[in-house]
């Protein structure tokens, strides 16, 4: 099923336009694949809008036989046949992207309070199949008699078809009106009308709440503003969020996930596909990005923006002229060959990075009836975490861990109905579960400012690196690193931190020994700390030079780069440099210098070697010199690097020069770049 960041937005009814020239043949063709796509739709769950869905799939039935008939006879078709045809492959691709939606996982309550909207789409697709087969030149057309007659008997009952709301759709909207209305007023609703509203979405178990909610999530970051439609929006995410907190006292993620990958490929494979309707004509591969071209052919992205490139104006399977380089995802293939490859081992290529979300559109709620759901939603929680078996701290904890991961609003809801200390009280568990789900918690409410400040106030920070060095998973270990970065962008929190005996030594530790995930943490939350002055002296005697200095080889440039930094910093004190050179750090910086593809870590790296000849003179000055790789690296930030690199190569270059005169032509500074290097 499309999902909301596909290309197309959600109830977006994008087509393509058949070419002016395209001929009836082709569209015929078109047409049959496009009534298998929506038929394929069938073995789908419609829980809102059934009878609507019902009908335009009855109709598309009828439309199927009539197409395969006229194509197994083979005849030449008029070519006033093809406005009829051009008319329904435009309405058909628009049916299949509103049953698509109707139909997807996780957007059953949203479809449900867009139902005005849905069922004026559905009355206007079903009137167009009528004007589409009205046009249709019958007598001219090859086929049995019976099925033409029966394409009259669709155009007549399409035309009459009464499209609208369904009764118990209406009434499951009115009730979710209800208790938003209750919310707002500060009034808990009835399980028993909550359950209502969720047996008729056949929303049964937590993960389908959270189903729900990561769906509406997606749409909310994807709307633009915070007009009527994010206002909805808002006030959902927190209704089904007190449904989940409140009615479901298990979670059933694993189970759920596996329930809804055979869901979703029982739904694609209703009909048996040819592999080669999945390759792209072109490059004969499998379509990982496929898109559908005005002729109704689909091809890989890839190919078809090379064959236009290389000039070509035309449909590479059908010959047409196209009017348009138009190319429109085609969601139902990609999610075929996404199912072929899940059943056959392949791999599939990662979807392209997300959008940036803006979470600051989360500060404050849009609507009364989301803050007073979250309010609800919060005291339930802490109220679990205070008296609840272990099992319940669990799901609490977890349910925070998910309401605080992107919504600041929700962060200020829960640190303000005071659950910070119950969390801080599970990081010492012994169930495994339960740790990771309260310190993944507690580093989302770190991000808040009242919740970095609730954490220390309470004393959290030795459990933090208590964490840190005992913890049962290398999760939990990572995401506690991560909690003092968080923390230690506070300087009154860095001096605190710093005053914890195992902070420095155990993160030192954690660079040595963590997975890639804990030494990212750890040397990005170092770096941090080193801006406090008094943190410096208990890094270098936990030994972090020789460890950071061993990371500058490491295979993950973005560590390396890490480390290079915090160098750096370390570099910018006297005793700091001194112990860099007794590590005879050198020869890897220079390295680094050499290969590293980052700007931002180049630089570092430079100005890391001009604190180390500040520090050691005249002597590190010449070991530079003696260093063949090293003046080509720096010409080339001169000539490739921002203004701040470029003058500290310059400044480095030129201390060389003057010490050694080897050739190279001195390099001389501009008073703004000297301007530069003093200010650094």
């Amino acid at each position: 099923m499309p999902r909301p960041s596909d290309r197309r937005r959600f109830l977006a009814l994008p087509v393509v336009q058949p070419g002016a020239n395209v001929r009836p043949s082709v569209l015929l063709d078109a047409l049959v694949v496009l009534a298998d796509e929506i038929l394929a739709l069938r073995a789908c769950p419609f829980r809102v809008h059934r009878r609507s869905a019902r009908e335009a799939i009855r109709e598309v039935v009828t439309i199927r036989e009539f197409l395969a008939d006229v194509r197994r006879r083979g005849s030449a078709l008029p070519d006033s046949i093809v406005v009829g045809f051009s008319e329904l492959y435009i309405t058909l691709q628009k049916l299949r992207h509103l049953l698509q939606d109707c139909a997807r996982p996780g957007a059953r309550l949203w479809v449900l309070m867009r139902s005005e909207r849905v069922s004026s789409e559905f009355l206007v697709l079903v009137r167009s199949i009528s004007a589409a087969l009205d046009v249709l030149p019958l007598a001219s057309i090859d086929a049995v008699s019976e099925v033409k007659e029966l394409i009259r008997f669709v155009e007549e009952q399409a035309w009459k078809a009464t499209i609208e709301t369904e009764p118990d759709d209406a009434q499951a909207i009115r009730s979710v009106s209800s208790v938003l209305c209750q919310f707002k007023n500060g009034i808990a609703p009835t399980r028993s009308a909550l359950r209502q509203i969720l047996d008729h979405l056949h929303i049964r178990s937590w993960n389908d709440c959270g189903e729900e909610i990561a769906f509406m999530e997606e749409l909310f970051f994807e709307s633009s503003d915070d007009g009527e439609e994010a206002a909805l929006l808002d006030s959902l995410m927190a209704f089904m969020a007190y449904c989940r907190a409140v009615l479901f006292d298990t979670m059933d993620d694993e189970k759920s996930a596996d329930e809804q990958l055979k869901a979703q490929a029982t739904a694609m494979n209703h009909v048996i596909v040819n592999l080669d309707y999945l390759r792209c004509p072109i490059s004969l591969e499998l379509m990982t990005d496929p898109v559908t071209l005005a002729t109704g052919q689909t091809y890989d992205r890839a190919s078809i923006s090379r064959w236009f490139e290389s000039d070509c104006l035309s449909c590479p399977v059908t010959g047409e002229k196209l009017a348009n380089k138009d190319m429109v995802p085609n969601s139902a293939i990609r999610n075929l060959v996404e199912q072929f490859c899940q059943q056959n081992n392949i791999r599939f290529p990662e979807p392209k990075a997300k959008q940036k979300r803006d979470v600051a559109r989360t500060e404050k709620p849009l609507t009364s009836a989301a803050a007073g759901a979250m309010a609800m939603v919060a005291a339930s929680l802490v109220d679990k975490l205070a008296t609840g078996t272990n099992q319940e701290k669990n799901k609490a904890a977890h349910e925070i861990r998910k309401l605080s991961k992107s919504n600041i609003f929700n962060r200020a809801c829960l640190v303000d109905a005071g659950l910070v200390p119950w969390l801080l009280q599970l990081f010492s568990s012994m169930d495994t579960s339960i740790q990771e789900n309260a310190v993944a918690a507690v580093l989302n409410i770190s991000k808040h400012p009242d919740g970095s400040r609730a954490i220390v106030e309470v004393g959290g920070l030795c459990l933090i690196v208590d964490v840190i060095r005992y913890a049962l998973k290398s999760q939990a270990r990572q995401n506690a690193v991560a909690i003092l970065f968080y923390l230690s962008s506070i300087e009154e929190y860095r001096i605190e931190i710093g005053k914890i005996p195992q902070a420095i030594p155990t993160l030192v530790e954690l660079l040595r020994e963590g997975t890639y995930r804990g030494r990212k943490n750890a040397v990005v939350a170092l770096y941090m700390l080193l801006q406090a002055p008094d943190i410096l002296p208990k890094a270098l005697d936990a030994g972090a030079v020789p460890v950071l200095v061993a990371l500058l080889s490491s295979e993950q440039e973005d560590l390396a780069g890490d480390a290079v930094g915090v160098l750096a910093k370390t570099a910018e004190r006297h005793d700091g440099a001194t112990a860099i050179l007794e590590s005879s750090a050198i020869p890897q910086l220079v390295e680094f210098l050499r290969s590293s593809t980052s700007r931002s870590g180049r630089e570092k790296c430079v100005s890391t070697l001009l604190s180390l000849c500040d520090t050691g003179g005249a002597k590190v000055v010449r070991l530079l010199g003696q260093i063949p790789a090293l003046l080509p690296s720096l010409y080339s930030l001169v000539a490739h690097g921002t203004s701040q690199a470029r003058a500290k190569a310059i400044s480095l270059v030129n201390c060389i020069q003057s010490l050694h005169g080897q050739g190279y032509p001195v390099i001389v500074a501009s008073a703004a770049q000297e301007h530069i290097i003093r200010a650094q």
